[in-house]
């Protein structure tokens, strides 16, 4: 937020700055919605935009969604009230999420899931997605779909109980065998609540699953992503409403890709020693000559989204899940614990663990790494639908949120507010929650804040910002 400084000196005497005996008054700008009108707010988005955090959806976070802090502080300048699709008081737990119980002896953070209290009303007619208790109220003003890309906003019954599968988040917003797409929700509600300002924070599922995933779960293109993105911000601003749009930020970024430190673990790995009966049959098995016995080692090995096998490398992301699947450098009867495998100079891993012990590599699979050629696919998609979000920005003139850009610098240097260091760092960041994807309630208070930034700057405003440490970071036990 903006402070202007009043000087009672005439000209810092000639501006050599000398201040003795000069009154400074720090003065904040009066609070104003400049060239916006925010008195009927929605938001449109996904699991960000919902306030999804741990893991799961439960009240405390949708009571501290970036949508619901920006509303608190548009009231200040006109802002109407919001209305969002909270859980009940007796489930607000919602559908669960992760809670932080302590650390065990090594320092290991145990995690378990809360399974009280919850919102859950049983199983879908698939028979693998649990049913959410419906939204009792008539009116709703926060869209977020936690799951949603925007390759799916037309896809018919994607919030319907059907044997096919759906998302539950959606279903609970709609009535009951509603089969309405995300986009015609919208236009329900644009055309219900008549806007007079939005966010639209789209996109991020569109790369964050295949991501997520290891690379099994697909992109989407650029093509269809044009298409489907243009027709919800052309349904949000056909009442003549203006806005703001949020890009997708660098999954490279997120403690979810970050947390295992891939460079570091392969340095370990290479150093752990390897049982000297191992050495021997390796030895004697393939009549190694001295030179080469000398350099048996282990090597962290991983299966590429190609199907390949291989030593990993720096380039490689280890995904948060994976560490529960490397386990210590020692040989069980049943062969090499997650992610190990034998290395020789001069003999390909697979041969050096196969003729001998029948131990290959037991590679870390595809869906707990992001390989670097997956890195790089995702780049370049998120890269190309930025594009796309910026594109739209342009064609309705409404004001562009950098996300990309922002944590990108977060994660290089941190943010201090109030004297007090965030990072993106897993659990001791205070910016990400227990999944590693999504913020904590302090993270949507600094997204809230640079979301008023933004605004501020586009339309000439003057809307108060937040104390983002007022609100927590991962809740110790």
């Amino acid at each position: 937020m903006k402070k202007f400084l009043t000087y009672a000196a005439p000209a810092l005497t000639l501006l050599g700055l000398t201040l003795g005996g000069c009154q400074v008054d720090i003065t904040e700008p009066k609070a104003s919605a400049g060239g916006v009108d925010v008195s009927k707010y929605i938001s449109v988005g996904n699991s960000l935009t919902a306030g999804f955090a741990d893991n799961g959806l439960y009240l405390e976070g949708q009571q501290s969604s970036y949508p619901a802090l920006l509303a608190g502080q548009f009231a200040q300048v006109g802002g109407g009230s919001f209305v969002q699709p909270l859980f009940p008081a007796a489930q607000f737990n919602g559908s669960g999420y992760l809670s932080l119980t302590g650390f065990d002896a090594t320092g290991t953070p145990k995690i378990v899931p809360v399974t009280t209290d919850l919102a859950v009303t049983g199983m879908g007619l698939d028979q693998k997605t649990p049913l959410l208790v419906r939204y009792a109220g008539t009116d709703n003003q926060n869209l977020g779909v936690p799951g949603i890309r925007v390759a799916d906003v037309t896809t018919p019954g994607y919030g319907l109980n059907n044997p096919i599968g759906f998302n539950p988040y959606f279903e609970r917003l709609l009535p009951a065998g509603s089969p309405t797409t995300y986009l015609a929700y919208v236009q329900e509600r644009v055309t219900t609540v008549k806007p007079t300002f939005f966010t639209d924070w789209l996109g991020n599922n569109d790369v964050l699953g295949f991501a997520t995933s290891g690379g099994v779960a697909p992109l989407t293109s650029v093509a269809e992503f044009s298409t489907k993105y243009a027709q919800v911000v052309d349904a949000l601003t056909s009442g003549g409403a203006k806005g703001l749009v949020a890009n997708i930020p660098s999954v490279t970024n997120l403690p979810f890709f970050t947390t295992v430190p891939t460079a570091a673990l392969i340095g370990r790995v290479a150093s752990a020693p390897v049982p000297q009966a191992v050495k021997d049959q390796l030895t004697d098995g393939l009549q190694l000559t001295p030179a080469q016995a000398a350099t048996i080692r282990f090597g962290l090995f991983i299966k590429t989204g190609a199907g390949a096998v291989r030593e990993a490398t720096a380039a490689d992301l280890i995904l948060l899940p994976a560490s529960a699947l490397i386990s210590a450098p020692s040989v069980p009867p049943g062969g090499l614990p997650g992610g190990f495998g034998i290395i020789i100079s001069g003999l390909a891993p697979i041969q050096a663990g196969g003729l001998a012990l029948a131990l290959p590599p037991n590679a870390l699979p595809n869906g707990a790494v992001l390989d670097s050629k997956e890195v790089a696919d995702v780049t370049t998609r998120t890269s190309e639908l930025n594009n796309v979000i910026s594109s739209n920005a342009q064609r309705k003139d409404l004001a562009l949120f950098d996300t990309n850009s922002f944590f990108t610098q977060v994660a290089r240097t941190g943010l201090i507010i109030n004297g007090v260091n965030n990072t993106t760092s897993f659990i001791t960041g205070n910016l990400f929650s227990l999944d590693g994807v999504h913020p904590t309630p302090r993270g949507y208070a600094v997204i809230a804040n640079e979301m008023i930034k933004t605004i501020n700057y586009k339309y000439g405003a003057s809307i108060p910002g937040i104390d983002a440490t007022h609100y927590r970071g991962v809740k110790f036990p």
